[in-house]
Order: C-alpha cells, then structure tokens, then sequence
C-alpha cells in the first residue's frame, strides 16, 4: 500500500532528524567546548557540510538497502522497516535522555537486523553474514560491514588520535628548542590562535565526513522500502503527485530526492537538541583546547571518509568519542576520565541487541496481532 510506504519514509525522517540531534551533535561537539565556534555557528557550518557530503557518494547507503538483509528470502514490507525504525527510534531516545554517545548507526542496522530476523521467522538465513568478492574492499555483509568496521574504526580513532596529537605536541616541543621566532609561536596563546582558525576547517572536514556516511544511512532504508513496494506492484499505479516515488535507475541507484531530503532533514535536527550529548563529549571525557579539537576531528572525519569509500556505516559516535580519547591520552593518560568512558563503552555494546530485540519484538507482536 501507497500509505504504508510512506509512513516507512515518514518513520525513516522522523529517524534522521533524531539522528540530527543524536549523531551530528557528536560531529560538533569538539568544535563547540574548544569555543572556537558557538553552538550555532556549529550547527550552521555542520548543515552545510552535511549536506555537501551527503551527495559525496551512497556506498553506505547502498549497503543499507541490498547488503545486510537478503530480500530473496525475507519480504522487507514497510510494517517490517517501521518496526526496525521504531526500534533503533526508542533505543536512540533512551540514550538521548541519558546523555551517552551512543551510536545511531548501530541502532539503525540492529533494528533492521532484527526486524528482518523476527519476519524471517527467525531463520538466521536472512542475514547476510559474509560475501566475499575477488577484492576484500567488495566483500559483504554483516561481518565485513557491520562487525569488523565496529571493532577497527574505535581502535582507530584512538590511534590517530593519538599519533596526530603526538605529532603536534613534538612540533611545538621542537619549536620550543629552537628559540627564536619559533619559540615565540609555540607559545599557548599563539597554539590557541592559530588552530583555533585550523580548527575551523577540521570542523568542516568532519561535517563533510559525517554527511559522508551518516546521511546514507537513512537514504538506505528509503531506498530499500521503494524497491521493495516496486518489485510488490504498490508503484504500478502512482497518482501523479506520487511520481517522484517511482525509482528513475536500478536497484541500487540512490535517487536525487531521497539524498536532498535526508540530508536536509538531519541537518534540521541538529539544530534542535544537540548540546546534552555536547557536554559529554567536549567536557566531561577530557578538557579540550583548539589543538586538541582539531586532532580529533581531523582523526575522525578520515576514519569516517575512508569507510564511506568502503561502504561501511561506521559510528561517527564511535570515531569521535574514540579519537578525543587518543588525544586525552596523547597529552595524560591519567587526564581520561573513566567513568564516563565506561558509560559510553555500555552503551555501544547496548546497542545493536537493544534495537534490534526492540524490532524483533514489534515484528513478532504484528504476527500476532494479525
């Protein structure tokens, strides 16, 4: 039915707006405690980036809508997608609520996952694990998608973080030693005053970065619900303002209107509820200072450009949050504040069973109720 699928785009919206002020607030929030930027200056340059990178490729969205769940076994009709959406909706309000980072990208695919599960009658079948290609970078699937990218890209971000903030440091240290002029520059004000400006461009590089792979995310779930109402007939007979819904290339081609939008909408959401998750991130974990600001964001939108390259929907919660870790311990390894790093971690390793039991019981509620 017309109606259903567009309550899954509806559902899908709603879903990239919370993603907006959820996700996106990750995206600024060293930009934002570092006071390069205020809050809505952020928010203004993360729209705009955003919205450049989310036309930047649909790798990840591609992999959203045709390399996790195998449609020759299950039917992905639009009561299944509204309840993988409702799920990963719930979990990302519940930890909104909270305060903690944790990861709509992670909610978003667990909710499919486990609402295509409970359709499937629970044959695991319907999951694609793995698909290995003649090149490892084609490989599919939950595990190449999904699993190891979870793993890697944190461990990454600590990584970077680490060697692009040591690397400064041992600049400035160098410049120090050599007296002078040099000197003079590596001295904090002058630090301050020119990565406060550097910092500028890493927060637009990060925004990009974050259009780059978050936006696709739900721009795979509308296109994975049009194909599937195209190959179940519900297009045949569109009425004409309904047109645009008609898909204009082939299966795994991303329609213009479905990138605009998503994009757009997340940008909207990022202007509405972002600073609680801000706090955490930008002042709670570790102090931050526009050097330190730029590491991170630098760390983070490399991490998350190179796996939409891939097609991997990686967390931007996880490569931000990770990547301020690296640069916390770059300058102390006792600045890093644990506590709230051991809720964060919770809340990541919540979150892809939380959303998805969340679909897999509305899915089997619906067979009930039917």
């Amino acid at each position: 039915m017309l109606t259903m699928l567009l309550l899954v785009i509806l559902a899908a919206l709603v879903f990239e707006f919370i993603n907006g002020f959820h996700d996106t607030a990750n995206s600024i929030a060293t930009v934002v405690a570092t006071k390069v930027l205020t809050p809505t200056q952020a928010v203004m340059l993360a729209a705009a980036t955003n919205l450049v990178g989310a036309f930047s490729g649909t790798a990840v969205a591609k992999t959203i809508s045709s390399g996790l769940v195998d449609t020759g076994l299950v039917t992905v009709s639009s009561e299944v997608l509204i309840c993988a959406l409702t799920g990963a909706i719930i979990w990302n309000l519940i930890t909104w609520a909270l305060g903690l980072p944790s990861s709509s990208s992670h909610a978003l695919i667990g909710g499919l996952c486990g609402a295509a599960l409970a359709a499937g009658h629970n044959n695991v079948d319907v999951l694609i694990w793995s698909k290995t290609a003649a090149v490892w970078t084609e490989n599919k699937g939950i595990l190449w998608k999904v699993v190891i990218p979870m793993v890697s890209s944190p461990i990454a971000g600590f990584t970077l973080g680490i060697l692009i903030m040591g690397g400064l440091m041992a600049i400035i240290s160098g410049m120090n030693s050599a007296g002078g002029i040099l000197a003079r520059m590596a001295r904090p004000k002058w630090v301050n005053a020119i990565f406060g400006k550097a910092q500028l461009l890493s927060a637009g590089y990060m925004g990009f970065a974050h259009g780059s792979n978050d936006a696709q995310k739900t721009m795979g779930i509308i296109a994975l619900a049009i194909f599937s109402a195209n190959s179940a007939g519900t297009l045949d007979q569109l009425p004409n303002w309904a047109e645009f819904l008609r898909p204009n290339g082939g299966e795994k081609d991303i329609d213009t209107w479905i990138i605009f939008t998503c994009a757009l909408v997340m940008a909207l959401g990022t202007s509405v509820g972002g600073w609680r998750i801000i706090k955490t991130l930008g002042h709670k974990m570790v102090k931050l200072h526009p050097i330190n600001g730029f590491a991170a964001e630098t760390s983070s939108a490399t991490i998350l450009l190179t796996a939409a390259h891939f097609g991997m929907p990686v967390s931007t919660t996880h490569s931000i949050s990770t990547a301020i870790m690296g640069v916390g311990f770059a300058k102390n390894p006792h600045a890093l504040k644990l506590t709230i790093i051991e809720r964060i971690i919770w809340a990541w390793v919540l979150t892809i069973p939380a959303a998805g039991g969340l679909a897999w019981g509305m899915v089997n509620l619906l067979f009930l109720l039917h």
